[in-house]
């Protein structure tokens, strides 16, 4: 097992149009990545400590390096700055097959002709591992995920979730030292997406190994890292464990991105009142900041602004009429079983609130119209505070 260790790792892709920029003229950005002089910056200044058996997630948008940055550490993309250490060996220059390290590809990369156990008994034999070890290595991790009753089948006649199996035990039968997954569920339909997700999470626990897994699926990263590094642009936002990064997010852009539906955004103000409190107006609603967030404001000595401010759909509240209320009128109703969706329009922005169908008594809550018009608020322990400027929460 092992450790892994990014300090300021960079990615360049030089400039191939031979393009100069005019001196003082600013770095462009294209497709959110900063060109410089030299070419395209895809990943910034990354770095990152993964202990020892340690569940690793990148995760963010396309385009925001976190395939660039495991394929860094796998050796597939040249690191064209910073340092990568393995077990604290540096990396840098190690070839990819002398790096202790599995890869699982989005799209499985399993060679047609061969069966599911040529499949994975194929980098042991190039090892020259002696046939004992590679049929009780084969047979053991086809025991772990399963799939020993197709061991002599070809790819064609398996199943995608299958197929993502044998790709996995592929990469088990090397008992690696830092196991690398590369989106590995993203062709696969909703129902066997959330069966794998458990699959992945059994096999953590018997193979016992360090992970680093990249996704774009926020539903995979908050279910299956112990902690989640979320990146845009190349750059990393935040780094924390997944209830961490809900509960406090760094920024809006990390806000946004974890949580489902995203988070609700409106134009604010950060006010403080007569006692020292802060508190935040929202149209008709004045509502005064929990303790903790109190705390953590006055530690920073935040001054009253002009804000973003941030509210969950989950912790939106309805209300009966009154003078504290938000006012919105619905756009879309949407079904969703246990729970309502409803779009609204209010305070200039779009919102989502998920309204539960029954109450704790057991009755319909279920009777929103299109064109209804509704009140809310909120409480003052799920306000999150954006700089309107940077986007930064206020808080930290």
């Amino acid at each position: 097992m092992a450790t892994v260790s990014l300090k300021s790792i960079k990615k360049l892709y030089p400039n191939t149009e031979g393009k100069k920029k005019k001196k003082g003229e600013e770095p462009e950005k294209k497709h959110n990545l900063q060109i410089t002089d030299e070419g395209v910056l895809a990943v910034q200044d990354f770095n990152l400590e993964i202990a020892d058996k340690e569940f690793v997630v990148l995760v963010g948008p396309s385009g925001c390096g976190k395939s660039t940055t495991l394929r860094m550490i796998a050796g597939l993309e040249e690191i064209s700055g910073g340092e990568l250490y393995i077990d604290g060996k540096l990396m840098n220059d190690v070839a990819p097959k002398d790096r202790d390290i599995a890869m699982v590809f989005q799209n499985y990369a399993l060679y047609p002709h061969m069966t599911v156990y040529e499949n994975m008994a194929f980098s042991l034999k190039l090892k020259k591992t002696p046939k004992e070890e590679i049929d009780r290595k084969v047979k053991e991790a086809a025991q772990i995920l399963d799939i020993t009753e197709y061991l002599d089948r070809k790819p064609k006649a398996l199943s995608g979730g299958q197929r993502q199996r044998v790709a996995i035990g592929r990469a088990i039968v090397r008992d690696p030292k830092v196991f690398l997954m590369d989106e590995p569920l993203s062709n696969l339909d909703a129902k066997l997406r959330n069966q794998m997700r458990a699959e992945i999470i059994k096999l953590r626990s018997r193979i016992d190994t360090t992970f680093i897994y990249v996704t774009h699926d926020q539903t995979e990263a908050m279910t299956l890292g112990d902690r989640i590094v979320i990146m845009k642009d190349g750059v990393i936002q935040q780094v924390g464990t997944p209830q961490e990064v809900f509960n406090h997010p760094a920024n809006a852009f990390v806000a946004g991105f974890i949580g489902m539906p995203q988070m609700n955004f409106y134009d604010a103000e950060l006010v403080r009142e007569a006692d020292g409190k802060y508190a935040v107006n929202l149209e008709n609603a004045h509502v005064v900041l929990s303790d903790e967030k109190q705390a953590n404001l006055k530690a920073h000595d935040v001054a009253p602004q002009s804000i973003t401010l941030g509210v969950r759909p989950e912790h939106i509240m309805l209300a009966g009429s009154g003078t504290q209320m938000i006012h919105g009128v619905v756009d879309v109703s949407e079904m969703m079983g246990s729970a309502v969706h409803l779009h609204l329009r209010a305070c200039g922005r779009d919102t989502i609130i998920i309204v539960q169908t029954m109450d704790l008594q057991g009755e319909n809550n279920v009777d929103f119209g299109i064109g209804q018009p509704i009140e809310f608020t909120f409480g003052g322990n799920v306000a999150h505070v954006f700089s309107k400027e940077t986007g930064r929460n206020l808080e930290f």
